[in-house]
């Protein structure tokens, strides 16, 4: 008995050996990943930059154009005479106006680098997405091993749940290329983050593979951690998306005024879609995930209801999973309603996320309570 529980033991070790044997392969794929997305995005799509300077010069000539309406067809004329000659002058035409649109509605053609653009910037990013799709794989094998060197779901502790969230964000942005979304620029924010998390997980929240406490053996384990990770991978996604749109819109308002901004800006900003398009993306990813969210939070209740013999305690983690919802309540409320789009929808969205983000890190590590059981 005694040696047969000896080698199960063994074979964990090993299966958690395994495991942490993969994360590190993981980062190494996603690393090369991140040196393809930045040749795509320094090397890729020269050729195409200043389109949305373009299309906001025509789209303002043509505005112009609509408002001058008979008067631009029939302009006035003047008469002169001069030596007893007559001659017939047409007045010169006004410069065309821009005037800056509303927010979000802009009709500007997304830039070549959310989908790659020319042949060389082509080949940069499809070896990119190859190695993230190989990250991905890579990264989903240590987790399942994780899983299996304890008979358990992998989400007991803050190092499972970093690797387990990581893997899942990568998973969405595959998807949604898979679904033909316009999304690749998105690559390059997501695996920077994703060694960032992945860096934080095998050093400072690493926590060796053990067994969990009674209250967290139950199936909503499944249900309730597993809806909350994919929740938390889309709203991830839908925040990269917001920040892009904040600086798009400030780049694009400075070209309708206008200004010149630097061969930088310019380089990076022409690769982004265009700002109505991430408003537009930010807010679908949001709404169709809030319905999920919402139901987490049920489903937690549940669980402690079972677990603690109550369904709402304010305990800490309670308090941020409520006040994360009131938060994308209030930005879902006013884009329907309000009629709020553009930067206040996208400062309401960031908001948001922050915290989703302060209940995910600063909850567990920062604060006390019946959620700390299983340390960082």
């Amino acid at each position: 008995m005694t040696h047969a529980t000896t080698v199960a033991a063994a074979t964990n070790e090993n299966l958690a050996h395994v495991s942490n044997v993969l994360i590190y392969s993981a980062m190494a794929v996603y690393l090369l990943a991140f040196f393809a997305l930045m040749a795509e995005w320094l090397f890729g799509s020269r050729s195409k930059v200043a389109r949305t300077a373009a299309a906001l010069t025509t789209a303002g000539e043509a505005g112009a154009g609509a408002e001058g309406g008979a008067k631009a067809a029939a302009p006035a004329v003047t008469v002169r005479s001069q030596g007893g000659t007559a001659t017939l002058e047409r007045p010169k035409a006004a410069p065309a106006v821009v005037t800056r649109a509303a927010a979000g509605s802009r009709d500007v053609p997304d830039g070549p680098g959310a989908a790659a653009g020319d042949e060389q910037g082509d080949l940069y990013g499809r070896i990119a997405v190859s190695l993230i799709g190989l990250g991905f794989l890579v990264e989903a094998a240590g987790v399942v091993t994780r899983a299996l060197s304890v008979e358990r779901a992998p989400w007991g502790n803050m190092y499972e749940f970093n690797i387990t969230f990581s893997t899942v964000a990568v998973g969405v942005f595959l998807a949604l290329l898979a679904l033909k979304k316009n999304v690749r620029w998105i690559g390059l924010p997501l695996i920077t983050t994703i060694l960032l998390d992945l860096g934080l997980a095998v050093t400072v929240l690493y926590t060796d593979s053990d067994q969990l406490v009674p209250a967290l053996h139950s199936y909503w384990l499944w249900i309730h951690v597993s809806t909350a990770i994919f929740c938390g991978a889309a709203f991830y996604v839908g925040a990269v998306s917001t920040a892009a749109y904040l600086f798009k819109d400030s780049y694009e308002a400075k070209l309708q005024r206008g200004g010149t901004p630097g061969r930088f800006a310019t380089s990076v900003m022409e690769r982004l879609p265009a700002s109505a398009s991430l408003d537009k993306f930010t807010y679908r990813m949001n709404a169709a995930i809030f319905p999920l969210w919402t139901f987490t939070i049920i489903a937690g209740a549940i669980w402690a209801g079972d677990a603690w013999g109550r369904y709402w305690g304010w305990d800490p983690k309670e308090v941020w999973s409520f006040i994360t919802w009131v938060a994308y309540a209030c930005y879902l409320h006013a884009r329907a309603t309000a009629g709020w789009k553009g930067r206040k929808a996208a400062y309401l969205a960031l908001i948001a996320f922050g915290c989703w983000l302060f209940n995910y890190y600063g909850v567990n590590i920062f604060v006390s309570g019946k959620h700390s059981y299983a340390g960082v």
